[in-house]
């Protein structure tokens, strides 16, 4: 589900808000993940590792698309254009400031639960995270996606915001399936049920990212 595969999240316990959600921006760390780093040494090598890889490919992606549409354009690095103006937006009916503020708290519980879950497969992955407690973080998020569409099933949206609403709908409920295709590889032990689980997590993070950027512009700004 800058759910997001996700800017200020909280977590319970001894737990800092962490963005690795598709639709956040990265902010902050898991205490969990940094402890578990420093006490097994292999899997902290295998996380500097990944780190400094992700920031090697993303630095040579950032360049080939600066190459890319200097290219296209014909610009000079140092000419800046103006982005076109935005019109502004119409006011709010009464309706759907109701609405869109009774969403705001399921929101956030879908994306806490969005990025606990995708922070968990991470660490699993660099051996921060042992299974049982992915498996813990994976059956709460699920509890959460459940809940969460009980409670916008509850909502009355007005007619001008009932497309978005179906829309969110729709994201939850590919939480749902993502997060049921991810406890298969607690029943037969096959990884391969995240990469599965991925596709279904994506499209539900990109509608919600959608359905924000016309509720929340500041939280999921264009990019």
């Amino acid at each position: 589900m800058n759910l997001s595969p996700f800017r200020r999240a909280q977590h319970s316990g001894n737990k800092s808000c962490v963005a690795a959600f598709p639709f956040r921006s990265p902010r902050c760390s898991d205490h969990k993940g940094v402890v578990g780093t420093m006490n097994r040494p292999r899997g902290g090598l295998a996380h500097s590792k990944l780190l400094i890889l992700v920031a090697t490919v993303v630095g040579l992606l950032g360049l080939l698309t600066f190459a890319i549409d200097r290219g296209a354009t014909g610009t000079s690095p140092l000419t800046t254009a103006k982005p076109p103006a935005q019109p502004p937006r119409p006011a709010l009916t009464a309706a759907e400031e109701e609405y869109i503020r009774e969403l705001w708290p399921i929101h956030g519980d879908v994306e806490r639960s969005a990025m606990r879950m995708a922070l968990g497969q991470i660490f699993y992955k660099t051996e921060d995270l042992g299974r049982a407690e992915l498996g813990t973080r994976v059956e709460q998020a699920l509890a959460s996606y459940r809940t969460a569409e009980t409670r916008l099933r509850a909502l009355q949206p007005p007619e001008s915001l009932r497309r978005d609403h179906e829309e969110y709908l729709t994201a939850v409920r590919l939480f749902q399936e993502s997060a049921v295709e991810l406890q298969k590889m607690f029943t037969d032990g096959q990884d391969d049920h995240m990469l599965a689980a991925y596709p279904k997590g994506q499209e539900g993070s990109d509608k919600i990212r959608e359905v924000g950027g016309k509720f929340w512009p500041h939280e999921f700004p264009p990019h």
